[in-house]
């Protein structure tokens, strides 16, 4: 329970640093017009992490994700092809800087929920806020039908916290990086050697290779003592292609999965025996309430 409580006192702890950040951002307003950065990343996501950006204020963004197999599994597999794993959500933006977001996978059954908010706005006129900083917050649940012969799984044991401090930069029109502080907590594990609360930290680029195609790339490290062994971290490298209202994200990745305490803590594929899955992410927005757009700098 004291646990619990401060996860939820870390995680409502950094959203109550909003103030200072309104305040910071006023005191620029007033000595000239803040001008912020946009088009980090190209989506609300790098691969499987998060990104800087948020969805914006009346926007809606449905995203469909698959992962195929692994591609060592030969002709017989169809190199991946024969299995596929499948994640649907949707983002909405409240507001610029706060998105909240629903999505169900075949993984586990699950269904998750989270929250997003920029705390810190980088600014493209001046150096005055020189990162973006960003604070999520996600819960999910695992669906499946338990056996309880071995153990008395009790609803509560079902559900897992994935907070992150996203800080990043736009270091210029071509080139973007973030790294992510993670605490993932789950609240039921299957042996004494994983620990309940894990701690990592994530680290993600994009490279900006013509208008319309970006290189990503995503990584995290788990450090040892907090998983059973055969688990490692994931690693994960693709391309974004815009094409209007859809982007199209592939990606060759060694995990399947798609929920936030499942690619952190549950990877088991290593790239240097061939357990790559290629993969997809296809997002489209649709605009629910016309945003008032702010000056802001050129994509």
């Amino acid at each position: 329970m004291k646990l619990k409580q401060s996860i939820l006192l870390f995680t409502f702890g950094l959203f109550s640093l909003n103030t200072f950040s309104q305040d910071l951002l006023s005191e620029l307003g007033d000595e000239e017009e803040v001008v912020r950065t946009r088009a980090s990343f190209k989506n609300s996501k790098v691969i499987n992490a998060q990104s800087l950006e948020t969805t914006y204020g009346g926007v809606l963004d449905f995203r469909i994700s698959h992962r195929f197999g692994q591609i060592n599994g030969g002709l017989y597999q169809f190199f991946g092809l024969d299995q596929a794993s499948m994640r649907l959500s949707l983002d909405y933006g409240l507001t610029d800087r706060l998105q909240i977001g629903i999505g169900r996978s075949t993984y586990e059954k699950t269904v998750d929920g989270h929250i997003k908010y920029r705390l810190l706005w980088q600014t493209a006129n001046s150096n005055k806020m020189p990162i973006s900083l960003i604070l999520y917050s996600s819960m999910s649940v695992n669906g499946m039908r338990f056996d309880n012969t071995f153990y008395e799984r009790t609803f509560d044991t079902r559900i897992n916290y994935v907070n992150h401090i996203i800080v990043g930069r736009k270091f210029n029109e071509r080139f973007s990086a973030e790294l992510l502080p993670t605490i993932v907590h789950r609240n039921f594990v299957l042996t004494a050697a994983e620990k309940n609360t894990v701690f990592a930290i994530g680290g993600a680029g994009r490279a900006k290779l013509t208008n319309r195609l970006a290189l990503n790339a995503e990584y995290f490290y788990v450090p040892e003592g907090q998983l059973a062994a055969g688990y490692t971290n994931s690693l994960s490298l693709g391309f974004d292609i815009e094409t209007g209202g859809h982007v199209f994200q592939l990606h060759m990745t060694n995990t399947p999965i798609m929920v936030d305490k499942g690619y952190i803590t549950e990877t088991t594929g290593k790239w240097g025996k061939g357990d790559i899955c290629f993969g997809f992410n296809i997002s489209r927005v649709f605009t629910i309430k016309k945003p008032k757009m702010p000056k802001e700098e050129q994509q």
